[in-house]
């Protein structure tokens, strides 16, 4: 379908056109990512409950993750200001 005009595309609300088969297109891979990463959660929180069957502390291994992802100066500078308030509190580290 065309705008009579050269170089432009058929509005997006044509149900007939290139954009709504572009537009299902869209839909239908975010679904199926949608679904990938449904399956991703599952298969992670497995791993969770099989870790805390082994007796381990599913709140530290969460809290190393975390901090795993941080960048090594970033994680220091935490470290830093963590240590200088429990000191401030007179809290030992």
């Amino acid at each position: 379908m065309s705008t009579g005009r050269p170089g432009q595309q058929a509005p997006v609300s044509s149900a007939e056109g290139v954009a709504a088969d572009e537009l299902k297109q869209f839909i239908e891979r975010i679904e199926r990512l949608a679904e990938e990463a449904d399956a991703i959660k599952q298969d992670i929180s497995e791993v969770f409950s099989e870790l805390k069957g082994r007796g381990f502390d599913v709140k530290a291994v969460r809290a190393i993750l975390k901090i795993r992802k941080q960048d090594h100066s970033e994680r220091q500078e935490q470290e830093a200001i963590l240590e200088l308030y429990c000191q401030a509190l007179g809290m030992a580290v």
